[in-house]
């Protein structure tokens, strides 16, 4: 069975810390705690990945339990705070304490969903319990960083890394040995300096914020605040409060002031995935904010200024998206300062052996296994497997993999079920030219749905993620376009 990830909810109202707790209950293991002084008594026995806490609490605040976690440890888990009292003293005072991000209420669960998973992904590669390098140019070897008392600190992977000067290169939270990936990871270099705006593409699940994130660690910005904001998520009204904030009374629920994302990170880098969602009326505001570093919050006339870094990402053809006037042109040129580009895994496929080790060894300390590699039958599937879900599929592959094996070496029979049996086709289906365009898209969809919830064998949480979406999302397209699907 899979390991859950641990996520801590710090709340005093009891409805709002049990209805987060059943909402989360299926893609984390949940803890709870009634006020700061509890979950420190608590994070004393059992460990945390993420913690969601309230700001405004009796006995010590949200800030207060911030720098209490600190005290305590340099090795404390990322927190996102959460508060009906957002504007921007609190939103930078909770960053400045340490906090991974903030939200308001009332919440939106999908958002609180896509921020937890990057504090998740933050925790991980800021802890990482593998560090991949390469003992010869024939052998990889994982590295376990935290070792438990007793097992072994290396674990020798059977695969072949083609790498001619016996080396792994990569980013943090990245890597790779194709020519392909080391002139990305070049570019990213001498770009992380700058000040330009960046547009990475790439299909779904090639690292795109990876690379985002590699960009503000390299730069002068790092110590400032990282903000990560999923742009398809979030309805237009939505995502405009997010990215602006709002003044009280600017809509129905603002009741109070709330910063928005970009004066959050003032200082630091925003990071927009999935620019190609954002509607008309956002596309405008967004161009101003390149073009001045200058807006007005939602409902609000007062001029704001921030020193943002944007890194954008897309897994669209945003050039096709102008000629068909789908977004704005002189945007599109604001974005495209610089242009990153991640190829797809069956592009690169000298990259895939150095993947399935890193993988392998990520999953094994995450499940607690102990792994050796691969047999070659299983090997051989996965080295000529096409990837269409790229980076992401792989790690998710693997990972199930090491769940189910019961031996020493993952084995044909561990690979899901189906795995290698034919080609696999992209999973989005090509466009007929003389179909009506308005239809395809429903059509496709649908079909895309199915294809993804038959590779991940009915279940919807790895469906979700070979799509690109919450597990939430997901249940709601199935519901709207009339799917029945057993939960996985």
């Amino acid at each position: 069975m899979k390991t859950l990830p641990k996520l801590l909810i710090v709340d005093d109202e009891k409805n709002t810390r049990e209805g987060l707790a059943r909402s989360f209950r299926h893609d984390w293991e949940v803890m709870t705690a009634e006020n700061a002084e509890a979950a420190l008594r608590l994070l004393r026995s059992e460990n945390a990945d993420v913690i969601l806490s309230d700001l405004r609490m009796p006995g010590l605040d949200g800030l207060a339990f911030l720098e209490r976690l600190r005290a305590d440890g340099n090795a404390a888990p990322p927190c996102v705070i959460m508060t009906a009292y957002a504007d921007l003293k609190t939103g930078i005072a909770a960053m400045k304490a340490g906090a991974w991000d903030f939200i308001t209420k009332p919440l939106n669960l999908d958002a609180v969903e896509e921020v937890l998973k990057s504090a998740l992904k933050a925790s991980r590669q800021r802890q990482p319990a593998a560090v991949v390098v390469a003992k010869s140019a024939a052998e990889a070897v994982i590295i376990d960083a935290n070792p438990s008392p007793g097992k072994p600190r290396s674990i020798a992977v059977a695969v072949k890394v083609p790498a001619a000067n016996g080396t792994i290169e990569g980013l943090p939270g990245m890597l790779g040995v194709s020519s392909v990936m080391l002139e990305v990871f070049e570019l990213v270099r001498r770009v992380a300096p700058a000040r330009s705006t960046v547009l990475v593409s790439g299909e779904s699940g090639t690292g795109k914020e990876g690379v985002a994130r590699a960009l503000h660690a390299l730069s002068d910005r790092a110590a400032a605040p990282f903000v990560a904001v999923h742009c398809a998520a979030l309805n237009a009204n939505l995502l405009e409060s997010e990215l602006f904030g709002h003044e009280k009374g600017a809509f129905t629920s603002a009741t109070g002031r709330r910063a928005g994302r970009f004066e959050a990170a003032d200082g630091g880098t925003v990071f927009l995935d999935e620019i190609g969602e954002i509607d008309a009326s956002t596309q405008v505001k967004l161009l101003r904010v390149l073009e001045t570093r200058a807006f007005e919050r939602v409902g609000g006339s007062e001029t704001l200024r921030v020193d943002v870094r944007i890194v954008a990402a897309t897994n669209r053809d945003l050039k096709r998206m102008v000629e068909e006037g789908k977004f704005r042109e002189d945007l599109y040129y604001r974005l495209d300062v610089i242009r990153i580009h991640l190829p797809p895994l069956r592009e690169r496929p000298d990259d895939i052996s150095a993947l399935l080790a890193a993988a392998l060894g990520a999953a094994c300390v995450e499940n607690r296994r102990e792994i050796r590699g691969f047999t070659a039958g299983a090997l051989a599937l996965l080295v000529r497997h096409p990837w269409p879900g790229n980076v992401r599929e792989l790690r998710n592959v693997v990972e199930g993999s090491v769940v189910r094996c019961r031996g020493e070496l993952i084995d044909v029979g561990d690979l899901p079920a189906g795995f290698g049996e034919a080609p696999r086709p992209s999973l989005v289906a090509p466009a007929s030219p003389k179909s009506d365009r308005s239809l395809d898209v429903s059509v496709h969809e649908r079909n895309l749905i199915l294809e993804a919830l038959r590779r991940a064998n009915n279940s919807r949480t790895e469906a979700a993620k070979l799509l690109g979406m919450s597990r939430r999302t997901l249940h709601r397209r199935l519901q709207e376009l009339g799917l029945e699907s057993d939960e996985g």
